[in-house]
C-alpha cells in the first residue's frame, strides 16, 4: 500500500484555522437532524403497538440519555484531533481493517437514505393526487411491491436528493438552514390541529395503554419496552460512531459536549411528543391509530394546506437526508479507495444501495420498523462503538499518533493492516445476537431459537457493546500487535 494511499482531502485532519463550530452549531446539527419524520415515526410506532403517551416519552427520553453517552465519547476524538470516523476506526480496526466498520455504518446510512427518499417520495406523490386523483386510487402493484406511480415519485425525489450531493457541500448547508425552522412550524401546526379536532389535550392523551390491565396486550409492557429502548438507542447508533465527521470542526472540547448535550435530547423530546400527541390523537378523531404523519396529512381536505404542508416536508426530509444519511457514507466509501472514490462517487453509491434495499418495505408496520430496522443494525453498530471506546479511553488514555494514522506502514499497521484483535471482538460480540435477528425476520423459525437468546436479541446494542468493549481489551491485552 503506497504512503498516499490512505489519504485524500476528505480524510485529512481538519486544521486549527477551519474548527470553527462553536456550541451552538452543534445544537442547531441536533434540532435540525431531530425534526425530521422518521423521528415522528419513531414516538409514533411506539403509540402504535400500544404504548400510552407516558410510556412512550419514558422509552424515548431514557434511550436519548443512554445513546448520548457514547456520542460525546466518540466525539471528543474528533474534536482533539480533527480525524474524521473511517481515520479514527484505524486506530483500532487497523489500516485496512477500519474498511469493515466504516463499510457496515455506511450500509445503514444507505438504509436510512432510501427510508428519507421513500418519505420524500411518498408525499411527492400525495400531493400529484391531489391534482390526479386516479393515482390515490393506487392500481397494480409492481413485482417490488409497490406501484409504478409510487416508485416514479420515490425516483424523482432520489434524483433531486443525487443533484444536491453533485453541487456540493454548501448546498447541503444552506437546505439546513432553511429546513429546520420548516419542520417545526409544521410539527406545531399539526400539534395544534390535532389538540383542536381531538377537543384538547385531554382526551389526546387519555387513551389507555394497550398493556394495562383488560387491555388487549395486559401484562406485556416489558415484551415491547426492552426492544423499543434498544430501538430508541439505535435510532441514533449510526450517529454516535461517525460524529468524528462532525465534532472534527469544533473549536473545542467544550463547545461540542454543550451543544450536543443540549441539543439533542430537547430536539428529540420536542418533536417526539408532537409524534406521541398526534398519534394519540388519531383513535379519538378517525377511530383508528394513523401512526403514519403522511397518512395523516391526507386527511386534511384542504387542498392549499396539504399542498404546503407535504412541500415543507419534502425540503425537510431532502436536507436531513443529505446531511445524516450522505456525507458519512459518502466519507465511509471513499475510505476503500482514497485515490479513486470522492465524496460525488460515495455519495453516487450511497443513493443506488438506498434503492436496492426496497426501504418501503422496512415502513410497512411500525413493529417491523422498531424491531426488525432499529434493533436489527444497533446489533451491528453497537460492537463497533464498545471496541472503539475500549481503545481510545481505556486502552490508548485518549492520545493518538495522528501522522501513524495515514501510515500504512506505521504503529497501526497490526498484521498486514488488519487488527485480528478488533474483529475476533467484532464477531464474539454480534454472534449472541444473531439468532435473535434471524428469527425476527423469518429466516428461522422462533419457535427453534432459545427463548434466553430470542431474550438477548431485544437488548441487542446493550449486549454487543458491553462483549464488545471486554472482549476487544481482552483480545489486546493477549496479543498486543495483533
Amino acid at each position: 500500500m503506497a504512503a498516499g494511499a490512505l489519504e485524500n482531502p476528505d480524510l485529512a485532519p481538519v486544521p486549527p484555522e477551519r474548527r470553527t463550530w462553536r456550541a451552538g452549531s452543534f445544537a442547531a446539527l441536533w434540532i435540525s437532524m431531530s425534526a425530521c419524520v422518521p423521528t415522528y415515526m419513531l414516538a409514533s410506532s411506539l403509540v402504535g403497538v400500544g404504548m400510552d403517551w407516558r410510556q412512550a416519552i419514558l422509552t424515548i427520553f431514557l434511550g436519548n440519555a443512554i445513546v448520548l453517552a457514547p456520542i460525546l465519547l466518540n466525539a471528543h476524538a474528533g474534536a482533539r484531533y480533527g480525524i474524521p470516523f473511517p481515520v479514527l476506526c484505524r486506530a483500532s480496526f487497523g489500516t485496512r481493517g477500519a474498511n469493515i466498520p466504516a463499510l457496515l455504518r455506511a450500509l445503514v446510512a444507505c438504509g436510512w437514505f432510501g427510508i428519507q427518499c421513500w418519505i420524500g417520495g411518498d408525499a411527492l406523490h400525495k400531493i400529484l393526487a391531489i391534482f390526479l386523483p386516479s393515482l390515490a386510487s393506487g392500481g397494480a402493484a409492481t413485482a417490488f411491491g409497490i406501484t409504478l406511480s409510487q416508485f416514479a415519485c420515490f425516483m424523482a425525489f432520489w434524483c433531486v436528493n443525487m443533484w444536491v450531493v453533485y453541487m456540493g457541500i454548501d448546498s447541503i448547508r444552506l437546505l439546513l438552514n432553511i429546513k429546520a425552522p420548516l419542520l417545526i412550524a409544521l410539527g406545531l401546526v399539526f400539534l395544534w390541529w390535532a389538540h383542536h379536532a381531538a377537543g384538547g389535550f385531554g382526551p389526546m392523551l387519555s387513551q389507555p395503554s394497550a398493556f394495562a390491565p383488560g387491555q388487549p396486550k395486559a401484562g406485556q409492557f416489558m415484551r415491547y419496552f426492552v426492544p423499543g429502548l434498544t430501538g430508541m438507542v439505535g435510532f441514533w447508533a449510526t450517529l454516535s460512531l461517525n460524529i468524528p465527521d462532525f465534532s472534527r470542526y469544533a473549536a473545542s472540547q467544550r463547545d461540542q459536549v454543550t451543544g450536543q448535550a443540549l441539543g439533542l435530547p430537547l430536539a428529540m423530546a420536542f418533536y417526539s411528543f408532537i409524534g406521541v400527541a398526534v398519534t394519540s390523537a388519531t383513535p379519538v378523531i378517525f377511530g383508528r391509530t394513523i401512526w403514519d404523519p403522511l397518512e395523516v396529512l391526507v386527511q386534511f381536505r384542504n387542498p392549499a394546506v396539504l399542498v404546503s404542508a407535504m412541500t415543507a416536508l419534502i425540503i425537510a426530509t431532502l436536507a436531513t437526508n443529505i446531511a445524516a444519511n450522505v456525507v458519512s457514507p459518502a466519507n465511509d466509501f471513499a475510505h476503500l479507495a482514497p485515490r479513486r472514490i470522492s465524496f460525488r462517487i460515495g455519495g453516487l453509491i450511497t443513493g443506488i444501495i438506498g434503492i436496492v434495499i426496497m426501504p418501503w418495505k422496512l415502513l410497512a408496520d411500525p413493529s417491523g420498523y422498531i424491531f426488525t430496522w432499529l434493533v436489527g443494525y444497533s446489533a451491528l453498530l453497537g460492537p463497533i462503538g464498545g471496541i472503539m471506546i475500549a481503545d481510545y479511553f481505556v486502552l490508548r488514555r485518549m492520545v493518538l499518533d495522528v501522522p501513524a494514522l495515514y501510515d500504512p506502514r506505521g504503529r497501526y499497521r497490526y498484521t498486514g493492516g488488519w487488527s485480528l484483535a478488533a474483529i475476533a471482538a467484532l464477531v464474539v460480540a454480534i454472534l449472541p445476537n444473531l439468532p435473535g435477528f434471524l428469527a425476527q425476520v423469518g429466516w428461522v423459525d422462533p419457535a427453534r431459537v432459545p427463548a434466553f437468546l430470542l431474550a438477548v436479541y431485544g437488548f441487542a446494542w446493550f449486549v454487543g457493546f458491553t462483549i464488545a468493549f471486554v472482549a476487544y481489551l481482552v483480545f489486546r491485552k493477549l496479543s498486543p500487535k495483533a
